[in-house]
């Protein structure tokens, strides 16, 4: 049996355990024996974001140190997989760790790219029919670029009929520490998003970044939008009946 890390995320353990839950569920119905270390913690990149290097440097080699044993380390976000894969990286370059963090960051794979890529899952859809859209995280989109596995889960899915944004590639304005540095033109950018989303004419919307959809659903709540809003992996769990 394959093994692999958890990495839980922040959000995932503030906001959104039960999505976690489910990723972990997604990947033992491959067969694959989850890890989850439970002393885990932040990935840094808000403390990498702001500026604080030495302090980001810390948390990597913790991370360095926990997850030592020679497994995939999957992480149900585009952001915070972006930032061990690529950032750990150029935190430690032309050090003595540099090695360590290369070999570190290419063990790190966004959930759907393990998914798709690696276990190339097949799906048995039972939910009733249903029109979609989606939402491109800026990390997953540029860093990780890893949205093309995330679509190819969905559409793997035959019941539901995926439609794009038009501006789909724009940030939502949350972008972490943005939202609180510049609520203004946070406030401008999530509005614009949820414009596009209400153009599509669809049920619900599906991201697989936690810190976005806390902010496009908390936004569409608050100027009363009624489009559902849902985690990729919530979303697969519950149409193939994990869920």
């Amino acid at each position: 049996m394959s093994k692999v890390y958890f990495f839980a995320t922040c959000l995932g353990g503030i906001a959104y355990s039960d999505t976690c839950v489910h990723a972990i569920q997604l990947l033992q119905k491959e067969g694959i024996e989850v890890i989850f270390k439970k002393d885990q913690t932040c990935c840094g990149q808000p403390s990498y974001n702001s500026g604080y290097y030495e302090e980001s440097r810390k948390i990597a080699l913790y991370n360095l140190q926990l997850f030592h044993n020679d497994h995939p380390i999957i992480v149900p976000s585009g952001s915070c997989a972006g930032m061990m894969r690529i950032d750990y990286v150029n935190l430690f370059k032309d050090t003595q760790y540099e090695q360590d963090f290369q070999h570190f960051s290419s063990r790190i794979y966004e959930l759907s790219e393990y998914l798709d890529n690696v276990l190339n899952v097949r799906y048995y859809d039972i939910g009733k029919p249903i029109k979609i859209t989606w939402h491109s995280n800026c990390h997953a989109l540029r860093a990780t670029q890893c949205i093309a596995s995330a679509k190819n889960l969905l559409k793997r899915l035959h019941n539901v009929e995926l439609v794009e944004l038009e501006r789909e590639e724009e940030c939502c304005g949350f972008g972490g520490t943005f939202s609180v540095k510049e609520p203004e033109i946070s406030r401008a950018m999530v509005h614009e998003k949820i414009a596009d989303i209400q153009s599509r004419n669809i049920e619900c919307l599906i991201s697989a970044d936690a810190g976005c959809l806390l902010n496009i659903s908390g936004a569409m709540a608050k100027i009363g939008v009624s489009i559902e809003s849902m985690h990729l992996y919530d979303f697969l769990a519950k149409r193939i009946g994990l869920a």
